[in-house]
């Protein structure tokens, strides 16, 4: 009786997960809005400090905060399997439209029109909005804004994959000398249904496949491997939501020459406007370089580092969440991912993206519907691309 009620359940996640991944607008924050009113308020899967709890923990963890809530709950629900059910029928319908955009520019020379420069400035304020946001909730302090202009500065200057990883850990330890003494309040267990056991081995086949990718890239010189290994990476480093995937997937995908900046940008503005995680961009840039191989190689590596990180700390949250040096150094850490996002939005959103004042002018208009008049993503993205599409025809 015990398999066909397992079965069972997995069914009903994947089913209500689909839901979500087909009508979740919005992004990150949009998303937890969407997750709690289907998961908690119409179904009851959990109680609403659980899901605090929950969503305190992947804010915790790098990879993509809505998605890994998701797979929490789905973890809960129906263990581990029920986490990958989540994150399946969450991710595949916005997936499969990356895949076929991807497959749409490929087949029409498009990347030069209107049409695709206008993505380009959506992503200017898209990105501009992330930033603005995320700096009043994460850099509210005269400390904290130092560590986002010296994170920003550090990436602007030395751009590769290993300054990011220095800023964070350099950031983390600045947290951690000036945070301190923060206050925790205290917090009620979090029911998980995954042992120690298997939560540890998740965590070091986190850590095994960070140190050992890329001694196979050197060694073994597979296309897929190095793939696996650059968004593997990439995964493993966004602290902050789906925006902070743009600077890391960019220096991973763009210096190598598996695709164009413009074929870059122009996919990341198509990620604005469909529902589901930001992280399916990583499928496009998947399908640009090797078709549906290697979106589905893209795919599984961003999010693979998120996933098994979840699972992993998921048992043994509640005895960490309540050390002070844990929270100080995550503090320092979420301030330099403003930092980055800072520069991203400066190389190579703006350098690429704004080129005449016209650009400018379209940007700031964007910007004060995202912002200020509340529009939805999908509405900013079509108009940035009617902006872009007049821009080119009046030759302005």
């Amino acid at each position: 009786m015990k398999k066909p009620t397992i079965f069972r359940d997995l069914l009903e996640v994947l089913g209500v997960s689909v839901k979500l991944g087909l009508t979740s607008f919005g992004g990150p924050i949009a998303h937890l809005g969407y997750f709690h009113n289907e998961y908690i308020q119409r179904r009851k899967w959990m109680d609403e400090r659980s899901y605090a709890d929950l969503v305190a923990i992947s804010q915790f963890l790098p990879g993509p905060t809505s998605s890994q809530v998701g797979i929490g709950i789905g973890i809960v629900r129906a263990g581990w399997l029920g986490g990958l059910a989540a994150w399946l029928g969450f991710t595949m319908p916005s997936l499969i439209v990356m895949i076929l955009f991807a497959f749409l520019l490929q087949g029409f020379d498009i990347s030069s029109t209107g049409f695709i420069h206008g993505l380009k400035i959506v992503a200017v304020a898209i990105v501009a909005q992330a930033v603005l946001s995320m700096g009043q909730k994460l850099a509210p302090d005269r400390n904290r804004a130092t560590i986002v202009i010296l994170a920003a500065s550090v990436t602007l200057i030395w751009q590769t994959a290993y300054s990011q990883v220095l800023v964070l850990a350099l950031a983390g330890i600045a947290g951690l000398m000036l945070y301190r003494k923060i206050d925790i309040p205290d917090a009620p267990k979090l029911n998980v249904s995954i042992s120690r056991g298997f939560a540890a081995a998740c965590l070091v086949l986190f850590f095994g496949l960070m140190f050992a990718l890329p001694m196979m890239r050197s060694f073994v010189g597979m296309g897929w491997v190095s793939m696996f290994d650059s968004f593997y990476r990439a995964g493993s480093l966004v602290f902050g939501g789906g925006h902070v995937v743009l600077p890391l997937l960019e220096r991973e995908v763009v210096p190598t020459g598996w695709i164009s900046k413009s074929d870059f940008l122009a996919g990341y503005g198509v990620a604005q406007a469909v529902p589901g995680p930001l992280f399916t961009f990583a499928g496009y840039v998947g399908a640009m370089i090797s078709g549906v191989q290697g979106a589905l190689i893209a795919t599984i590596a961003v999010f693979l580092p998120g996933f098994l990180l979840m699972v992993g700390v998921l048992p043994f949250w509640n005895d960490l969440r309540h050390h002070i040096q844990v929270q100080s150094v995550l503090i320092g850490v979420n301030a330099a991912v403003v930092g980055i996002l800072l520069s991203a939005l400066y190389n190579p959103l703006w350098t690429t993206a704004i080129l005449l004042p016209v650009d400018f002018a379209l940007a700031c208009v964007l910007f004060l519907m995202l912002v200020y008049w509340k529009l939805p993503p999908w509405v900013i993205v079509i108009a940035g691309a009617v902006g872009g599409m007049v821009i080119s025809y009046c030759d302005l």
